[in-house]
């Protein structure tokens, strides 16, 4: 696949989170951060054409001091985003965080609607909400900081389970059917949901108006408090045999329409060996089958460490950004390599985004650029391996019929 794609320079815009709300529109979060750079925290609403030309439809300006947002998920029915951004340093050293923030777009404006507190520890300003993730359904929202996830309703952000906190660091989290999986650094912890979790609310709900933090515990209709249930665990993952030693987990995507198949992207560090100046990196994309879960497939994709990761809505693509600096994508089924830019930015990729009808692949970094990526269709969903076996499949048709008809003896 040569797939066409345009680079946009985003002047003093370094970015790090994106969501699509509809094919052609999508929001980016970033800006310099809680330090004093200049550089403002922004959320950007942008719409995207045919021949891959951007448009600035809208930005909001977070408050200054604040952070700038580090992840985001969009629930295209309401026109809602929810990202991770912290509070001024004064909140923070109160203890109160505003960290799980919701944004609706309506109109081409980019409007504030609810916040919710999810991280730990007053004034520990060095955590933040790396993970934002909607369930399939757009009931369930999981938010994570370095070590804890909490699980809230949509679009209340109320809590509805027990936090989960772990002792290595969280990196994603992903739903599939009745179960929520948490990727730490060495495993993956599959939860089950409990039923009253999944009926909580709907993805027809719409957003609510802003409310102050929720408690861990709601009041029941006969008085008193009613505890929030606890996640069951119910298989946990370490890491395959098949990867390097010092490998981590980097990110998790479940297959959109196959419950039995789960990717995720797995960063490696060896040991120095006496031929090497350094370490050894190596990154690696693993396919799961989650009715065992059994390593599938593995595909070695680079040298050097993953930084994002993405998979198609339709399920047959694999995206991925590197700290080589380059952005690559692969077939689903087969994990065969489809598409690879070399220097696609200056500094690593920070996200990789499909848009909804699998036509775009939209990647960015803190480089101050956004790269859009044509998906050609008359070539979608078709990997190599599969040509490949195509054009043999004929040469072998036309070798017999060749036997047949002039008794050429094949050896």
């Amino acid at each position: 696949m040569r797939p066409k794609h345009t680079q946009h320079p985003l002047p003093s815009f370094p970015v790090y989170a994106c969501a699509f709300l509809t094919p052609n529109e999508f929001v980016l979060g970033g800006g310099g951060g809680a330090s004093r750079s200049g550089i403002k925290n922004k959320l950007r609403l942008y719409s995207v054409n045919d021949s891959r030309a951007i448009e600035l439809k809208d930005e909001y300006e977070l408050e200054k001091g604040e952070d700038a947002p580090m992840s985001m998920a969009a629930h295209q029915e309401t026109g809602t985003i929810v990202c991770g951004v912290n509070s001024v340093q004064e909140k923070l050293d109160k203890g109160e965080n505003d960290n799980c923030r919701a944004f609706s777009i309506k109109d081409n404006k980019i409007r504030p609607t609810s916040t919710r507190s999810t991280l730990p520890g007053a004034g520990k300003s060095d955590d933040y909400q790396k993970v934002t993730v909607l369930s399939p359904s757009g009931s369930i929202l999981a938010v994570a900081g370095s070590n804890d996830l909490h699980l809230l309703s949509f679009p209340s952000l109320e809590s509805i389970a027990e936090p989960i906190h772990t002792e290595r660091e969280i990196y994603d989290v992903a739903f599939i059917n009745d179960a929520v999986i948490l990727a730490t650094t060495h495993n993956l912890f599959v939860y089950t949901l409990p039923d009253s979790v999944s009926s909580t609310t709907t993805a027809t709900d719409t957003p609510s108006s802003p409310r102050p933090p929720k408690k861990k515990s709601k009041l029941n209709p006969n008085g008193g408090t009613q505890k929030l249930p606890t996640l069951e665990l119910k298989t946990r993952v370490d890491l395959p045999d098949s990867t390097a030693e010092g490998s981590s987990f980097r990110a998790i995507r479940c297959h959109p329409n196959d419950e039995s198949a789960v990717y995720t992207a797995i960063n490696a560090v060896t040991p120095r060996s006496k031929k090497s100046k350094g370490p050894s990196r190596q990154a690696f994309v693993v396919k799961w089958n989650t009715k065992t879960w059994t390593v599938e497939k593995t595909r070695k994709v680079g040298d050097r460490g993953l930084t994002c990761f993405d998979i198609s809505a339709d399920g047959r693509f694999l995206a991925f950004g590197s700290s080589d600096l380059s952005v690559g994508m692969l077939d689903a089924r087969t994990l065969s390599p489809l598409v690879s830019i070399l220097k696609a930015f200056e500094f690593p990729p920070t996200f990789v985004k499909f848009n909804p009808t699998t036509s775009l692949l939209v990647s960015g970094s803190a480089d101050n650029s956004l790269r859009v990526v044509t998906i050609p269709q008359e070539v979608a969903g078709t990997s190599f391996a599969f040509v490949l076996f195509m054009l043999l499949a004929v040469v072998f048709l036309l070798l017999a019929i060749a036997t047949k008809q002039y008794g050429v003896k094949l050896l």
